[in-house]
């Protein structure tokens, strides 16, 4: 879940001075003792302390310990808006955790600096990774990114205000969504539809109408389009016939963010926005009555919707490769998987667990989201340069849309500079 972050979730923020202890010395063993302590350093998936991921991960840790007298594991949780470049600056400084579930990998791969797949791993643990996720943790076809947990995206609309617009159907192509929008907007709806284009998860949104129109971020080679006519043609669709039309609410898209339109959502003030599964529990939970349904696009239903994964990462540093392995075996237990999934409203990231999601009607809302991750399109998360690019997509993708916006130029900027990191990559 970038998100976001990767999976754009709100993040309880942990507070910095309390916790830099446990980030000072990593896992060694001690003195005479035969005991390896791993530090593992991950993310909190909670908005608060009462749904904090540090309660998933103690419990784990210590059934873990109970059945390996030799190792403890010291778990530290940071919130998303800090943990990356908290990891990095520990890797920087020498202190890298023996295991770091985040929302990028491939610098410290590139780096020399990340265990393989295979050498950590039992067979049945790698084998029983979501191919097309595992795919997206591969640099150069070697896989160093374990996933951790994936969502997808689907389009949600609130059938409340469809009902009193006089919206018979859900969309399923841009004119079609631009009709309702114009119908909502008739009846008085803040928000017809919801585009966060602001620095939060911009170019993830973007992404979601990229794909509708045939278009995306790299091609099947993995070389970056992001200045495809495909690409160009979404961009100002969006602009002419969304935001030119008022159909975005008051406030500049390129100043909104993800969660913004979340809570109006929550508030009842947004009639289609595109969300992730955890959406379903914020709705839910302020008795919005809504429904689901793939991403409409340009033509008919859009090919594919966006995929987004967290994921893990081993650290050679300590040398504890072997203990590693066994924790990481251990986490990903089918019960382990779906205990943290389920707690969020997650999508698992191992075939056994997803099977298991499937077959069982206590996850069945759950199940569209299932459906389109089978075929989602992740971020270019095996490119070194990615984290460079995002950060720039994030800040230029709102200007495109605006009066005036001119995605051509500005989509072409971005392109030559993923062009120009990637020459000084390769």
């Amino acid at each position: 879940m970038q998100r976001r972050r990767f999976l754009g979730l709100t993040a309880a923020g942990a507070a910095t001075a309390a916790i830099a202890p446990a980030l000072t010395a990593c896992g060694n063993e001690s003195p005479g003792s035969g005991q390896v302590t791993l530090k593992v350093v991950a993310a909190d998936y909670g908005d608060s302390s009462a749904n904090s991921s540090q309660k998933y991960w103690d419990r784990l840790a210590r059934q873990f310990e109970a059945e390996h007298d030799n190792i403890k594991v010291d778990v530290t949780i940071l919130s998303w808006t800090e943990i990356d470049k908290r990891v990095a600056d520990m890797v920087k400084r020498g202190e890298a955790p023996d295991i770091a579930q985040i929302g990028a990998y491939a610098d410290f791969a590139a780096a020399g600096k990340l265990y393989r797949a295979d050498q950590m791993l039992s067979i049945p643990t790698q084998a029983g990774f979501i191919e097309s996720i595992a795919r997206a943790g591969e640099v150069k076809r070697v896989q160093y990114g374990l996933p951790f947990v994936s969502s997808a995206r689907l389009f949600f609309y609130n059938q409340k205000l469809f009902d009193e617009a006089g919206v018979t159907s859900v969309p399923e192509t841009w004119a079609e969504l631009k009709a309702a929008a114009v119908k909502l907007k008739g009846i008085g709806v803040k928000i017809p539809y919801g585009l966060p284009l602001g620095p939060e998860e911009s170019q993830g949104e973007a992404l979601m109408w990229m794909l509708g129109g045939g278009g995306g971020y790299a091609d099947a080679n993995g070389s970056y389009t992001i200045d495809s006519t495909a690409n160009i043609k979404t961009m100002e669709w969006v602009r002419d016939e969304l935001v030119g039309e008022g159909l975005t609410g008051p406030d500049a898209p390129g100043r909104t963010n993800r969660q913004d339109i979340f809570d109006a959502f929550t508030r009842g003030e947004v009639g289609m926005l595109n969300g992730h599964p955890t959406l379903m529990q914020q709705a839910d939970g302020h008795g919005i009555k809504y429904g689901t349904a793939p991403l409409p696009g340009r033509d008919g239903k859009s090919r594919a919707t966006m995929g987004v994964a967290d994921w893990i990462m081993a650290f050679k540093q300590n040398d504890n490769r072997r203990q590693a392995g066994l924790f990481l075996d251990f986490l990903y237990s089918e019960q382990n998987v779906l205990d943290f999934t389920s707690q969020y409203d997650l999508l698992p990231v191992t075939t056994k667990a997803s099977s298991t999601m499937r077959g069982d009607r206590k996850y069945k809302r759950l199940w569209k989201f299932l459906d389109e991750l089978g075929t989602a399109e992740f971020y270019p998360v095996d490119k070194t340069s990615w984290a460079t690019v995002q950060s720039d997509l994030k800040k230029k993708l709102g200007s495109v849309v605006s009066k005036g916006g001119d995605p051509a130029g500005v989509l072409s900027e971005i392109q030559r500079q993923a062009d120009a990191l990637e020459t000084t990559a390769g």
